[in-house]
């Protein structure tokens, strides 16, 4: 990766499902340049569609600039590869079609090239139809699933942030009935080896503090409603302890969330999706952010899907697209500032520390 850009990070920004409102929350938050202090961004994409939207939007006095390859970016400009062949292509807002599964995959595809390249510094992807993009190339429930294969992890972490609110999940987009087989002691370890990391590498936090969750109503109520915390969860979460770790638990969900517990602790680990996004929605819906943490990239996306109810009709808002974009600047910043004090390591650097970090309030001081 280039220092070049180490400053003002090339993000880069998929379309997602064009049908949906994926482009619409994207022009929104970059309509006029207005990140252009911040990053270099470059949609991965269709400049037709985008510009569709553009006329739909009024957006008429801004134009996008148009590139064939991430290495002629402009960096005041909001740039435009368009990665298929779009001459007849049109957008139709609410609707689920295969042509837009087929450019969200080409649009993912050519993004994931480029940041695995080192071309551009972060990837923020738009929300997707996770059926119309399944093909013999995409054969994943989610993008997750699909970055951790491509960067060669055996799996990534779902890390749902929103300032100092941080929920992971041990597992993510399966069936609900294969939830009790997937709950090991050997992957619980691995997703709480990925959160601390996270939390130190990504987010700066010294001595994280990280809250486990039961699997079962009450926590199982010692063995009454369920033996997988004490025979699983417990002993791995004095495993870390052991070492010196601030891992707590496991607690039960419900009270764990509605008596705002959530709010001593940097992280979250839930044991299933809808026990950890059902309450980040509730709390931080418009300005909650996917994080996928356990790879040598950055990824965020917003937390939100593709919305076909109200594609084309001016109401998305852009509030999660943006956190997304600011803390996946911060991140790869705060990366590359660990990667330069290790080569440095003879000459004396401060440290940062929690309160310095731009990344732990999840971008949110950018436009104070």
């Amino acid at each position: 990766m280039s220092d070049q850009h180490s400053d003002k990070p090339i993000i880069g920004i998929t379309i997602g499902d064009y049908n949906g409102i994926g482009p619409e929350v994207i022009l929104k938050a970059l309509e006029g340049n207005q990140l252009a202090k911040l990053c270099t961004p470059i949609i991965y994409g269709s400049l037709r569609v985008l510009n569709q939207y553009r006329n739909i939007f009024e957006m008429k006095d801004w134009a996008l600039h148009s590139i064939q390859k991430a290495e002629q970016a402009n960096p005041k400009l909001t740039n435009v590869i368009t990665c298929w062949h779009d001459h007849q292509t049109e957008a139709q807002p609410g609707k689920i079609t295969a042509e837009a599964g087929q450019g969200s995959l080409a649009s993912l595809k050519r993004a994931v090239e480029d940041l695995k390249e080192g071309r551009i510094q972060a990837l923020v992807t738009g929300p997707i139809n996770k059926d119309n993009i399944q093909s013999e190339e995409f054969q994943f429930p989610g993008h997750t699933e699909f970055l951790a294969q491509a960067f060669d992890k055996e799996e990534a972490l779902m890390f749902m942030v929103a300032g100092d609110l941080r929920v992971g999940v041990l597992t993510g987009h399966i069936p609900l009935e294969n939830v009790r087989s997937q709950i090991t002691a050997e992957k619980l370890t691995s997703k709480i080896d990925q959160i601390l990391q996270s939390l130190k590498g990504d987010f700066g936090i010294k001595k994280p503090r990280l809250a486990i969750l039961g699997l079962n109503p009450h926590a199982g109520e010692n063995g009454l409603l369920g033996n997988e915390e004490i025979e699983i969860i417990q002993p791995v979460i004095m495993s870390f302890k052991e070492k010196g770790h601030l891992v707590v638990g496991p607690f039960p969900a419900d009270g764990f969330f509605a008596a705002g517990t959530y709010r001593q602790y940097d992280a979250v680990l839930a044991m299933y999706h809808d026990q950890g996004l059902i309450p980040f929605k509730t709390l931080a819906f418009n300005e909650g952010v996917n994080f996928t943490a356990g790879l040598s990239a950055v990824r965020t996306s917003p937390d939100h899907g593709t919305a076909y109810n109200i594609a084309g009709k001016n109401l998305a808002e852009p509030g999660s697209l943006l956190q997304a974009i600011y803390l996946a600047c911060d991140v790869s910043r705060f990366r590359i500032f660990n990667s330069d004090a290790e080569k440095n390591a003879l000459v004396s650097k401060p440290q940062a520390s929690e309160s310095q970090h731009p990344a732990k309030s999840g971008g949110k001081q950018r436009f104070n």
